[in-house]
């Protein structure tokens, strides 16, 4: 967000000098690229940062504000207005954003820590240290996983062990069956 807000057109900086005082990138609160701050918050190993970014801006966790954003409370806002404009706080553009999709895509990929690879699926989570398991079912071209993470010691991330159908795994790319049957992981964090 930039502050103070741009007043008139400059023709050198372009649209963003073209919003109003108060919104979208001329001083509004522009959520679609909030996911990138937790991403890198999780590639840094900071997972209570990286959750504490989700919950700020997840509908989900933001009812006690829905009257003042003035939106649907499920649905994720392109942004929310800024101090500086006419309606403070009023989100806009609901529906009409990338940010479901990259919260999505931080919140499975980064902060759950289940991503897609060439050769299988990468498990490697950074969380909050007060979660202490999670279980996610995860279909991948034709498997059907069951990976459940534990984290006895309240890390943020660190992978210490894995087992792949109740067998010692050395890895953290879970490997491709292609057989199509369920299979399970446990993934331990220490």
């Amino acid at each position: 967000m930039n502050h103070p807000p741009f007043t008139r057109y400059y023709i050198e900086y372009g649209e963003i000098s073209s919003y109003p005082q108060g919104y979208k990138e001329n001083a509004g609160v522009f959520c679609h690229n909030n996911p990138w701050i937790m991403i890198g918050e999780t590639v840094v190993g900071r997972g209570n940062r990286a959750w504490d970014y989700f919950r700020k801006i997840c509908p989900s966790y933001l009812e006690e504000v829905s009257d003042l954003h003035r939106t649907e409370p499920y649905v994720y806002a392109q942004m929310i207005a800024g101090r500086d404009a006419f309606k403070p706080g009023e989100a806009k553009n609901s529906w009409l954003t990338g940010t479901a999709a990259w919260n999505f895509y931080a919140i499975s990929q980064y902060i759950l820590g289940i991503q897609p690879d060439y050769d299988g699926l990468r498990v490697d989570p950074c969380i909050p240290r007060e979660w202490k398991e999670f279980i996610i079912t995860r279909k991948f071209r034709g498997d059907s996983w069951k990976i459940t993470v534990s984290n006895p010691h309240g890390v943020c991330r660190g992978v210490t062990a894995v087992t792949v159908d109740g067998k010692p795994h050395g890895s953290t790319l879970l490997p491709l069956f292609g057989d199509g049957r369920p299979h399970t992981a446990l993934v331990t964090l220490g």
